[in-house]
Protein backbone atom coordinates (compact mmCIF):
# COMPACT_ATOMS: atom_id res chain seq x y z
CA UNK A 1 0.00 0.00 0.00
CA UNK A 2 1.48 3.31 -1.10
CA UNK A 3 1.67 6.69 0.60
CA UNK A 4 -1.23 7.96 -1.51
CA UNK A 5 -3.53 5.14 -0.37
CA UNK A 6 -2.60 5.69 3.28
CA UNK A 7 -3.27 9.42 2.96
CA UNK A 8 -6.59 8.65 1.29
CA UNK A 9 -7.63 6.23 4.07
CA UNK A 10 -6.77 8.82 6.73
CA UNK A 11 -9.03 11.38 5.00
CA UNK A 12 -11.88 8.86 4.72
CA UNK A 13 -11.59 7.84 8.38
CA UNK A 14 -11.46 11.49 9.48
CA UNK A 15 -14.46 12.43 7.32
CA UNK A 16 -16.67 9.55 8.40
CA UNK A 17 -15.44 9.81 12.00
CA UNK A 18 -16.42 13.47 12.29
CA UNK A 19 -19.78 12.67 10.70
CA UNK A 20 -20.34 9.90 13.24
CA UNK A 21 -19.48 12.27 16.10
CA UNK A 22 -22.02 14.79 14.82
CA UNK A 23 -24.67 12.11 14.37
CA UNK A 24 -24.13 11.03 17.97
CA UNK A 25 -24.73 14.64 19.08
CA UNK A 26 -27.96 14.73 17.10
CA UNK A 27 -29.13 11.46 18.65
CA UNK A 28 -28.33 12.76 22.14
CA UNK A 29 -30.26 15.95 21.43
CA UNK A 30 -33.29 13.98 20.23
CA UNK A 31 -33.08 11.85 23.38
CA UNK A 32 -33.56 15.00 25.46
CA UNK A 33 -37.26 14.43 24.77
CA UNK A 34 -39.38 12.18 26.94
CA UNK A 35 -39.87 8.54 26.09
CA UNK A 36 -42.73 7.55 23.80
CA UNK A 37 -43.34 4.09 22.38
CA UNK A 38 -44.22 4.04 18.69
CA UNK A 39 -44.30 0.48 17.38
CA UNK A 40 -47.90 -0.05 16.28
CA UNK A 41 -49.34 -0.54 12.76
CA UNK A 42 -45.95 -1.51 11.34
CA UNK A 43 -47.27 -2.56 7.94
CA UNK A 44 -49.00 0.78 7.48
CA UNK A 45 -45.89 2.62 8.60
CA UNK A 46 -43.72 0.87 6.01
CA UNK A 47 -46.28 1.71 3.33
CA UNK A 48 -46.45 5.38 4.31
CA UNK A 49 -42.65 5.63 4.45
CA UNK A 50 -42.35 4.10 0.99
CA UNK A 51 -44.90 6.48 -0.54
CA UNK A 52 -44.05 9.69 1.31
CA UNK A 53 -40.31 9.49 2.07
CA UNK A 54 -39.05 7.36 -0.81
CA UNK A 55 -41.71 8.16 -3.40
CA UNK A 56 -42.09 11.83 -2.33
CA UNK A 57 -45.86 11.55 -2.84
CA UNK A 58 -46.78 14.77 -1.04
CA UNK A 59 -44.19 16.79 -2.95
CA UNK A 60 -46.24 16.44 -6.14
CA UNK A 61 -49.00 18.68 -4.86
CA UNK A 62 -46.74 21.31 -6.45
CA UNK A 63 -45.47 19.48 -9.55
CA UNK A 64 -42.81 21.87 -10.90
CA UNK A 65 -40.64 22.06 -7.75
CA UNK A 66 -41.38 18.37 -7.16
CA UNK A 67 -39.92 17.37 -10.53
CA UNK A 68 -36.89 19.60 -10.01
CA UNK A 69 -36.38 18.16 -6.54
CA UNK A 70 -36.70 14.65 -7.98
CA UNK A 71 -33.81 15.35 -10.37
CA UNK A 72 -31.51 16.24 -7.48
CA UNK A 73 -32.86 13.45 -5.27
CA UNK A 74 -32.32 10.64 -7.79
CA UNK A 75 -28.96 12.06 -8.90
CA UNK A 76 -27.83 12.18 -5.26
CA UNK A 77 -28.74 8.52 -4.72
CA UNK A 78 -27.15 7.16 -7.90
CA UNK A 79 -24.02 9.30 -7.59
CA UNK A 80 -23.17 7.29 -4.48
CA UNK A 81 -22.39 4.38 -6.80
CA UNK A 82 -19.59 6.43 -8.31
CA UNK A 83 -18.52 7.49 -4.80
CA UNK A 84 -18.18 3.83 -3.77
CA UNK A 85 -15.90 3.29 -6.75
CA UNK A 86 -13.81 6.35 -5.85
CA UNK A 87 -13.37 5.05 -2.30
CA UNK A 88 -12.30 1.60 -3.52
CA UNK A 89 -9.97 3.19 -6.09
CA UNK A 90 -8.38 5.32 -3.38
CA UNK A 91 -7.82 2.38 -1.05
CA UNK A 92 -6.48 -0.02 -3.69
CA UNK A 93 -4.62 2.52 -5.82
CA UNK A 94 -6.55 1.45 -8.93
CA UNK A 95 -8.66 3.54 -11.32
CA UNK A 96 -12.27 2.78 -12.28
CA UNK A 97 -12.08 -0.54 -10.53
CA UNK A 98 -15.52 -1.70 -11.76
CA UNK A 99 -14.91 -0.94 -15.44
CA UNK A 100 -13.04 -4.10 -16.52
CA UNK A 101 -15.53 -6.50 -14.93
CA UNK A 102 -18.79 -4.69 -15.76
CA UNK A 103 -17.99 -3.40 -19.24
CA UNK A 104 -21.19 -2.24 -20.97
CA UNK A 105 -23.19 -2.20 -17.72
CA UNK A 106 -20.59 0.15 -16.23
CA UNK A 107 -20.93 2.47 -19.22
CA UNK A 108 -24.73 2.44 -18.83
CA UNK A 109 -24.64 3.24 -15.11
CA UNK A 110 -22.16 6.11 -15.46
CA UNK A 111 -24.12 7.42 -18.46
CA UNK A 112 -27.30 7.52 -16.35
CA UNK A 113 -25.40 9.34 -13.62
CA UNK A 114 -24.15 11.90 -16.15
CA UNK A 115 -27.63 12.54 -17.55
CA UNK A 116 -29.05 12.89 -14.03
CA UNK A 117 -26.17 15.23 -13.15
CA UNK A 118 -27.18 17.50 -16.03
CA UNK A 119 -30.80 17.46 -14.82
CA UNK A 120 -29.61 18.14 -11.27
CA UNK A 121 -27.60 21.10 -12.57
CA UNK A 122 -30.73 22.49 -14.24
CA UNK A 123 -32.66 22.01 -10.99
CA UNK A 124 -29.87 23.69 -9.02
CA UNK A 125 -30.04 26.84 -11.13
CA UNK A 126 -33.84 26.78 -10.95
CA UNK A 127 -33.81 26.56 -7.15
CA UNK A 128 -31.20 29.33 -6.88
CA UNK A 129 -33.42 31.50 -9.04
CA UNK A 130 -36.52 30.66 -6.98
CA UNK A 131 -34.75 31.61 -3.77
CA UNK A 132 -32.85 34.68 -4.90
CA UNK A 133 -34.43 36.12 -8.05
CA UNK A 134 -38.10 35.18 -8.18
CA UNK A 135 -38.58 36.13 -4.51
CA UNK A 136 -41.17 33.44 -3.76
CA UNK A 137 -42.91 34.72 -0.59
CA UNK A 138 -42.48 31.58 1.55
CA UNK A 139 -38.69 31.85 1.17
CA UNK A 140 -38.68 35.43 2.45
CA UNK A 141 -40.57 35.28 5.73
CA UNK A 142 -39.04 36.81 8.86
CA UNK A 143 -37.62 33.49 10.06
CA UNK A 144 -35.79 32.97 6.74
CA UNK A 145 -33.18 35.71 7.17
CA UNK A 146 -29.54 35.26 8.12
CA UNK A 147 -28.36 31.67 8.47
CA UNK A 148 -31.55 29.95 7.19
CA UNK A 149 -31.31 31.90 3.93
CA UNK A 150 -27.57 31.22 3.57
CA UNK A 151 -28.06 27.55 4.44
CA UNK A 152 -30.58 27.18 1.62
CA UNK A 153 -28.03 28.52 -0.86
CA UNK A 154 -24.91 26.75 0.43
CA UNK A 155 -26.21 23.31 -0.45
CA UNK A 156 -27.02 24.49 -3.98
CA UNK A 157 -23.50 25.89 -4.38
CA UNK A 158 -22.08 22.55 -3.23
CA UNK A 159 -24.33 20.72 -5.68
CA UNK A 160 -23.04 22.91 -8.51
CA UNK A 161 -19.41 22.25 -7.53
CA UNK A 162 -20.05 18.52 -7.25
CA UNK A 163 -21.47 18.32 -10.78
CA UNK A 164 -18.59 20.40 -12.15
CA UNK A 165 -16.04 18.06 -10.56
CA UNK A 166 -17.86 15.00 -11.94
CA UNK A 167 -17.90 16.49 -15.45
CA UNK A 168 -14.23 17.48 -15.19
CA UNK A 169 -13.23 14.01 -14.01
CA UNK A 170 -15.22 12.14 -16.66
CA UNK A 171 -14.48 14.57 -19.50
CA UNK A 172 -10.71 14.54 -19.08
CA UNK A 173 -10.66 10.79 -18.47
CA UNK A 174 -12.61 10.29 -21.70
CA UNK A 175 -9.94 12.15 -23.65
CA UNK A 176 -7.15 10.30 -21.85
CA UNK A 177 -8.80 6.97 -22.62
CA UNK A 178 -9.10 7.91 -26.28
CA UNK A 179 -5.35 8.56 -26.26
CA UNK A 180 -4.61 5.36 -24.36
CA UNK A 181 -3.20 7.45 -21.48
CA UNK A 182 -5.90 6.85 -18.85
CA UNK A 183 -5.07 4.92 -15.68
CA UNK A 184 -8.14 2.77 -16.45
CA UNK A 185 -7.66 -0.40 -18.47
CA UNK A 186 -8.23 -0.31 -22.21
CA UNK A 187 -8.39 2.51 -24.72
CA UNK A 188 -10.69 4.00 -27.33
CA UNK A 189 -13.01 6.01 -25.06
CA UNK A 190 -15.55 4.98 -22.43
CA UNK A 191 -18.55 6.12 -24.44
CA UNK A 192 -20.39 7.74 -21.54
CA UNK A 193 -23.57 9.56 -22.59
CA UNK A 194 -22.39 13.11 -21.94
CA UNK A 195 -18.60 13.08 -21.56
CA UNK A 196 -18.04 11.37 -24.91
CA UNK A 197 -19.31 14.61 -26.49
CA UNK A 198 -18.17 17.44 -24.24
CA UNK A 199 -14.88 15.77 -23.25
CA UNK A 200 -13.12 16.00 -26.66
CA UNK A 201 -14.82 19.32 -27.38
CA UNK A 202 -13.56 21.05 -24.20
CA UNK A 203 -10.42 19.10 -23.27
CA UNK A 204 -9.38 17.58 -26.62
CA UNK A 205 -6.64 20.11 -27.32
CA UNK A 206 -4.85 19.76 -23.98
CA UNK A 207 -1.56 18.01 -23.30
CA UNK A 208 -1.55 14.69 -21.44
CA UNK A 209 0.02 16.19 -18.30
CA UNK A 210 -2.70 18.86 -18.07
CA UNK A 211 -5.40 16.25 -18.60
CA UNK A 212 -4.02 14.08 -15.81
CA UNK A 213 -3.92 17.11 -13.49
CA UNK A 214 -7.52 18.08 -14.25
CA UNK A 215 -8.70 14.49 -13.93
CA UNK A 216 -7.12 14.29 -10.46
CA UNK A 217 -8.65 17.66 -9.51
CA UNK A 218 -12.06 16.35 -10.56
CA UNK A 219 -11.53 13.03 -8.74
CA UNK A 220 -10.33 14.60 -5.48
CA UNK A 221 -12.84 17.43 -5.80
CA UNK A 222 -15.69 14.93 -6.04
CA UNK A 223 -14.51 13.17 -2.89
CA UNK A 224 -13.87 16.36 -0.88
CA UNK A 225 -17.24 17.88 -1.80
CA UNK A 226 -19.05 14.70 -0.74
CA UNK A 227 -17.20 14.56 2.60
CA UNK A 228 -17.80 18.29 3.13
CA UNK A 229 -21.47 17.90 2.24
CA UNK A 230 -21.83 14.90 4.56
CA UNK A 231 -20.33 16.71 7.55
CA UNK A 232 -22.25 19.89 6.80
CA UNK A 233 -25.62 18.09 6.92
CA UNK A 234 -25.93 17.80 10.75
CA UNK A 235 -25.66 21.60 10.95
CA UNK A 236 -28.15 22.15 8.15
CA UNK A 237 -31.82 21.73 7.35
CA UNK A 238 -30.66 19.31 4.65
CA UNK A 239 -30.20 16.61 7.26
CA UNK A 240 -33.69 15.58 6.16
CA UNK A 241 -31.92 13.60 3.42
CA UNK A 242 -31.26 10.95 6.09
CA UNK A 243 -33.94 11.71 8.70
CA UNK A 244 -36.98 11.88 6.39
CA UNK A 245 -37.25 8.08 6.36
CA UNK A 246 -37.36 7.44 10.14
CA UNK A 247 -39.39 10.61 10.63
CA UNK A 248 -42.15 9.44 8.28
CA UNK A 249 -42.06 5.93 9.75
CA UNK A 250 -42.64 7.33 13.26
CA UNK A 251 -45.18 9.95 12.13
CA UNK A 252 -48.71 10.21 13.48
CA UNK A 253 -51.04 7.88 11.55
CA UNK A 254 -54.21 8.92 13.36
CA UNK A 255 -56.90 10.94 11.63
CA UNK A 256 -56.19 14.65 11.31
CA UNK A 257 -57.91 16.58 14.08
CA UNK A 258 -57.63 13.81 16.65
CA UNK A 259 -55.74 15.40 19.52
CA UNK A 260 -53.76 13.43 22.04
CA UNK A 261 -54.95 13.32 25.63
CA UNK A 262 -52.80 13.60 28.72
CA UNK A 263 -52.82 10.29 30.58
CA UNK A 264 -52.90 11.90 34.02
CA UNK A 265 -55.99 13.95 33.13
CA UNK A 266 -57.67 11.05 31.33
CA UNK A 267 -57.19 8.74 34.33
CA UNK A 268 -58.63 11.37 36.66
CA UNK A 269 -61.72 11.86 34.50
CA UNK A 270 -62.26 8.11 34.19
CA UNK A 271 -62.10 7.77 37.96
CA UNK A 272 -64.71 10.53 38.33
CA UNK A 273 -67.12 8.59 36.11
CA UNK A 274 -66.37 5.22 37.73
CA UNK A 275 -69.27 4.42 40.11
CA UNK A 276 -67.10 1.91 41.99
CA UNK A 277 -64.23 4.32 42.59
CA UNK A 278 -63.67 5.38 46.21
CA UNK A 279 -63.65 9.21 46.26
CA UNK A 280 -61.95 9.16 49.67
CA UNK A 281 -59.13 6.83 48.68
CA UNK A 282 -55.61 8.14 49.06
CA UNK A 283 -54.02 9.08 45.72
CA UNK A 284 -51.44 6.72 44.34
CA UNK A 285 -47.85 7.57 45.17
CA UNK A 286 -45.94 9.32 42.42
CA UNK A 287 -43.03 7.49 40.84
CA UNK A 288 -40.22 9.90 40.05
CA UNK A 289 -40.78 13.59 39.41
CA UNK A 290 -44.34 14.72 38.65
CA UNK A 291 -44.93 15.29 34.95
CA UNK A 292 -45.55 18.84 33.80
CA UNK A 293 -48.97 19.58 32.39
CA UNK A 294 -48.24 20.42 28.80
CA UNK A 295 -44.85 21.47 27.47
CA UNK A 296 -42.66 24.34 28.61
CA UNK A 297 -39.34 23.17 27.14
CA UNK A 298 -37.97 20.61 24.69
CA UNK A 299 -37.37 18.11 27.51
CA UNK A 300 -41.15 17.90 27.96
CA UNK A 301 -41.74 17.06 24.29
CA UNK A 302 -41.75 13.42 23.13
CA UNK A 303 -38.60 12.38 21.31
CA UNK A 304 -40.39 12.02 17.96
CA UNK A 305 -41.32 15.73 18.03
CA UNK A 306 -37.62 16.55 18.39
CA UNK A 307 -36.86 14.19 15.50
CA UNK A 308 -39.38 16.16 13.45
CA UNK A 309 -37.64 19.42 14.34
CA UNK A 310 -34.36 18.04 12.95
CA UNK A 311 -36.16 16.73 9.86
CA UNK A 312 -37.81 20.05 8.95
CA UNK A 313 -36.72 21.10 5.47
CA UNK A 314 -37.73 24.75 6.04
CA UNK A 315 -39.55 24.59 2.70
CA UNK A 316 -42.33 26.77 4.11
CA UNK A 317 -45.23 24.81 2.65
CA UNK A 318 -46.77 24.62 6.12
CA UNK A 319 -46.56 28.37 6.59
CA UNK A 320 -47.83 29.17 3.10
CA UNK A 321 -50.93 27.02 3.76
CA UNK A 322 -51.53 28.36 7.30
CA UNK A 323 -54.71 30.53 7.35
CA UNK A 324 -53.48 32.41 10.39
CA UNK A 325 -50.25 33.36 8.63
CA UNK A 326 -52.13 34.27 5.46
CA UNK A 327 -54.23 36.80 7.40
CA UNK A 328 -51.17 38.49 8.90
CA UNK A 329 -51.03 36.71 12.26
CA UNK A 330 -47.64 36.17 13.87
CA UNK A 331 -47.86 32.36 13.67
CA UNK A 332 -45.58 30.50 11.28
CA UNK A 333 -45.61 26.69 11.69
CA UNK A 334 -42.16 26.54 10.07
CA UNK A 335 -40.82 28.90 12.75
CA UNK A 336 -42.29 26.65 15.45
CA UNK A 337 -40.19 23.76 14.15
CA UNK A 338 -37.08 25.90 13.64
CA UNK A 339 -37.38 27.34 17.17
CA UNK A 340 -37.79 23.84 18.61
CA UNK A 341 -34.64 22.67 16.83
CA UNK A 342 -32.64 25.76 17.85
CA UNK A 343 -33.69 25.37 21.48
CA UNK A 344 -32.88 21.63 21.43
CA UNK A 345 -29.39 22.28 20.03
CA UNK A 346 -28.76 25.06 22.56
CA UNK A 347 -29.85 22.96 25.53
CA UNK A 348 -27.95 19.92 24.26
CA UNK A 349 -24.72 21.92 24.00
CA UNK A 350 -25.33 23.35 27.49
CA UNK A 351 -25.79 19.90 29.02
CA UNK A 352 -22.68 18.53 27.30
CA UNK A 353 -20.69 21.39 28.73
CA UNK A 354 -22.21 21.53 32.24
CA UNK A 355 -23.47 18.00 32.90
CA UNK A 356 -26.48 15.92 31.92
CA UNK A 357 -28.50 17.07 34.94
CA UNK A 358 -27.88 20.77 34.36
CA UNK A 359 -30.42 23.14 32.85
CA UNK A 360 -30.12 26.75 31.80
CA UNK A 361 -32.65 29.45 32.67
CA UNK A 362 -34.42 29.41 29.29
CA UNK A 363 -37.44 27.52 28.00
CA UNK A 364 -39.12 26.96 24.66
CA UNK A 365 -42.28 28.88 25.48
CA UNK A 366 -41.72 32.62 26.04
CA UNK A 367 -37.97 32.60 25.24
CA UNK A 368 -38.39 31.17 21.73
CA UNK A 369 -42.10 30.95 20.97
CA UNK A 370 -44.48 33.66 22.13
CA UNK A 371 -48.01 33.33 23.46
CA UNK A 372 -49.28 35.39 20.52
CA UNK A 373 -47.96 32.82 18.06
CA UNK A 374 -49.52 29.92 19.93
CA UNK A 375 -52.98 31.41 20.31
CA UNK A 376 -53.09 32.44 16.65
CA UNK A 377 -53.31 28.76 15.66
CA UNK A 378 -56.79 27.58 14.62
CA UNK A 379 -55.88 23.86 14.93
CA UNK A 380 -56.98 23.33 11.33
CA UNK A 381 -54.12 20.90 10.48
CA UNK A 382 -53.34 22.67 7.19
CA UNK A 383 -49.65 22.70 8.14
CA UNK A 384 -49.66 18.97 8.89
CA UNK A 385 -51.38 18.16 5.62
CA UNK A 386 -48.95 20.34 3.62
CA UNK A 387 -45.68 18.97 5.03
CA UNK A 388 -43.94 16.70 2.51
CA UNK A 389 -42.37 14.58 5.28
CA UNK A 390 -45.34 14.33 7.73
CA UNK A 391 -44.10 16.80 10.35
CA UNK A 392 -46.73 17.84 12.91
CA UNK A 393 -46.23 21.41 14.20
CA UNK A 394 -49.75 21.38 15.65
CA UNK A 395 -48.83 18.73 18.24
CA UNK A 396 -46.14 21.04 19.64
CA UNK A 397 -48.46 24.06 19.57
CA UNK A 398 -51.22 22.22 21.45
CA UNK A 399 -48.81 21.00 24.15
CA UNK A 400 -47.33 24.47 24.61
CA UNK A 401 -50.84 25.92 24.96
CA UNK A 402 -51.68 23.25 27.54
CA UNK A 403 -48.74 24.44 29.61
CA UNK A 404 -49.88 28.05 29.41
CA UNK A 405 -53.39 27.14 30.55
CA UNK A 406 -52.75 24.40 33.09
CA UNK A 407 -49.46 25.57 34.61
CA UNK A 408 -49.46 29.35 34.18
CA UNK A 409 -53.25 29.91 34.06
CA UNK A 410 -52.83 32.02 30.94
CA UNK A 411 -55.45 32.04 28.21
CA UNK A 412 -57.20 34.64 26.05
CA UNK A 413 -60.25 36.25 27.66
CA UNK A 414 -62.59 34.46 25.26
CA UNK A 415 -61.31 31.08 26.41
CA UNK A 416 -61.33 32.06 30.07
CA UNK A 417 -65.07 32.73 29.83
CA UNK A 418 -65.61 29.36 28.14
CA UNK A 419 -63.59 27.55 30.82
CA UNK A 420 -65.67 29.20 33.51
CA UNK A 421 -68.92 28.18 31.82
CA UNK A 422 -67.76 24.57 31.53
CA UNK A 423 -66.78 24.51 35.19
CA UNK A 424 -70.00 26.09 36.44
CA UNK A 425 -72.59 25.01 33.88
CA UNK A 426 -71.19 21.86 32.33
CA UNK A 427 -71.18 23.41 28.86
CA UNK A 428 -69.55 26.23 26.94
CA UNK A 429 -72.68 28.39 27.27
CA UNK A 430 -73.33 30.69 30.21
CA UNK A 431 -76.79 29.22 30.84
CA UNK A 432 -77.22 26.36 33.36
CA UNK A 433 -78.41 23.00 32.06
CA UNK A 434 -81.84 23.48 33.64
CA UNK A 435 -82.46 26.54 31.46
CA UNK A 436 -81.08 25.30 28.15
CA UNK A 437 -84.15 23.27 27.17
CA UNK A 438 -86.82 25.81 28.10
CA UNK A 439 -87.18 26.76 24.46
CA UNK A 440 -89.07 23.52 23.81
CA UNK A 441 -91.86 24.64 26.11
CA UNK A 442 -92.32 27.95 24.35
CA UNK A 443 -95.26 28.29 21.98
Amino acid sequence: MGIGSIFFIVIIIAGFGFFGWNVKKVINNINLGREKKINDRKGERWKVMTLVALGQKKMFHRPIPAILHLFIYVAFILTQIELIEIILDGITGQHRIFYPSLGGLYTLVISIIEVLSVLALVATFAFLARRNLLKIPRFHKDEMTGWPKLDGNIILYLEFLLVMFIFTMNGTDEVLHLKGESHAAGEGGFGFAMSQWYGPMIFGGMETEGLHLLERIGWWGHLIIVLTFMNYLPYSKHFHIFLAFPNVWYSNLNAKGRLSNMEAVTDEVKMMFDPEADPYAAPAELVGEPQTFGVKDVTDLPWNSLLQAYTCTECGRCTSECPANQTGKLLSPRKIMMDTRDRMVELGDYKRKNGADSHDDKKLVHDYITEEELWACTSCNACVEACPVNIDPLAIIIDLRRYLVMEESKAPAELTGMFSNIENNGAVWQFPASDRLKWKDEE
